[in-house]
């Protein structure tokens, strides 16, 4: 997981709220979100004749509620209660669509009107309990929640050092000399690995749509023949976000970063993100976001650069589509043949195929375009690439996975040094809490 999906992990559950942890109908057997149209296709066009019919109503509510239809289902048990005041399933279902619709201040008064219904099973009314005491504490500010994971996996990889399979080359500034051998690290290296990487991240409310929230994520790359491309990194986030009364949020938080390649540092990052999140029926979300970074890099000056993101995504509960673009401006002007502009295109998603199994694959393309021409191979670079990968997930437990998981790269540039291919083929096992 990446700094970008992490934070938008963070984000998405800030906006989910305690609506989260109502989704399942009080009165009514969840179903699919198919099955929740085609309940709303079917009842909604007799509103005109059967509005006022209780048992009717009722039905078109629950298949309001479960399409994502707050509003008309609020309206539809209304006209339950008109006429059934004393109707404790619509009133919960009321107060669901309350909370959902995110008025949690009206859904706890309904919910705490049910509990006091004396018809009420001793089972659920434990349940609504429950829920009017999760409403007070997110009306009083809410509290604090930690959550995190730690990953382990073991695989092969065809290219560690993402270079060319090229023996010999000819550089443009030396061509009079002919072609010249590729020294190993210059040249495609496969090897096995083990990789280790964990995060926690932590919210806690400042008031009752303000948060604070923050994150840590490492991880440890070691090839097992070769140590010069061994990898480590450390990230830490911090920031605050503001949920609006429709649920949107909008946050910004600062972010640093060190790199470790083969045991010595390599680059340090330190920057800002500004998000926003606009909440949509049905668990989907949209997102946009605007990210600055300095980054500086140990002993090599003309790589030290301001880097500028901007991007746009589209979140459901199976999918994730992200558009982004920026600029990476080399501080000193001796690196300008490193500066560049980019472009991305991702697509993911998880898909379940039973209880316990689930597919998992994505998809990015990437574009950069530099600036000025390479002083050896007398060009302005332009590479391409594809990113590719495919993997299951088994529950072995609620909170433990296994994952096996193939990934494939391939990098088009105009300058054969930096053309290559790689794949990779691995297993883990991750566990969350």
């Amino acid at each position: 997981m990446n700094r970008l999906q992490w934070h938008n992990r963070i984000i998405l559950a800030l906006a989910a709220g305690v609506a989260a942890q109502i989704s399942t109908p009080a009165a009514a057997q969840q179903r699919s979100a198919e099955e929740a149209e085609a309940a709303w296709a079917a009842l909604a066009p007799q509103e005109a004749q059967r509005a006022g019919d209780p048992e009717y109503d009722y039905a078109l509510a629950i298949a309001a509620i479960d399409s994502g239809r707050y509003g008309d289902a609020i309206i539809a048990l209304q006209r339950v209660l008109s006429v059934q005041p004393d109707n404790a399933a619509a009133r919960a279902e009321l107060a669901r669509a309350y909370a959902l619709a995110g008025d949690i201040d009206t859904a706890r008064q309904e919910f705490a009107t049910v509990v006091d219904d004396p018809s009420l099973p001793d089972p659920v009314r434990q349940r609504f309990t429950g829920f009017v005491r999760q409403f007070d504490r997110q009306i009083s500010g809410g509290g604090s929640d930690l959550s995190g994971y730690v990953d382990a996996r073991v695989g092969h990889d065809s290219n560690i050092n993402a270079a060319t399979d090229l023996t010999q080359l000819t550089i443009p500034l030396f061509s009079f000399l002919g072609p010249g051998q590729l020294g190993p690290g210059a040249r495609a290296q496969d090897d096995e690995y083990y990789e280790i990487s964990s995060g926690i991240s932590g919210v806690t409310a400042i008031s009752r749509q303000d948060r604070l929230f923050g994150s840590v994520l490492g991880s440890w790359r070691d090839n097992f023949d070769t140590s010069a491309f061994d990898t480590a990194s450390l990230t830490g986030t911090a920031g605050y976000a503001h949920s609006f009364a429709n649920r949107d949020v909008i946050s910004i938080s600062a972010q640093a970063q060190r790199f470790w390649l083969d045991d010595n540092g390599y680059r340090d990052s330190i920057g800002a993100v500004a998000q926003f999140t606009k909440v949509l029926p049905r668990g989907r979300a949209v997102t946009a976001s605007a990210q600055y970074s300095r980054l500086d890099f140990d002993g090599q000056p003309n790589l030290d650069a301001d880097r500028y993101a901007f991007a746009v995504g589209y979140v459901t509960r199976n999918l994730s589509a992200t558009v982004s673009t920026g600029k990476e401006e080399t501080v000193r002007a001796a690196g300008d043949a490193f500066s560049h502009w980019f472009g991305n295109v991702s697509l993911g998603g998880e898909y379940p195929v039973s209880e316990r199994i689930a597919v998992q694959g994505g998809i990015a393309f990437d574009i950069r375009r530099y600036d000025s021409p390479d002083a050896l191979f007398m060009g302005e670079r332009a590479d391409e690439r594809i990113d590719a990968q495919l993997g299951l997930k088994f529950a072995l437990t609620d909170s433990i996975f296994f994952q096996p998981r193939a990934t494939y790269t391939r990098n088009w540039s105009n300058i054969a040094l930096y053309d290559y291919d790689r794949y990779t083929l691995s297993a883990g096992v991750r566990f969350e809490f």
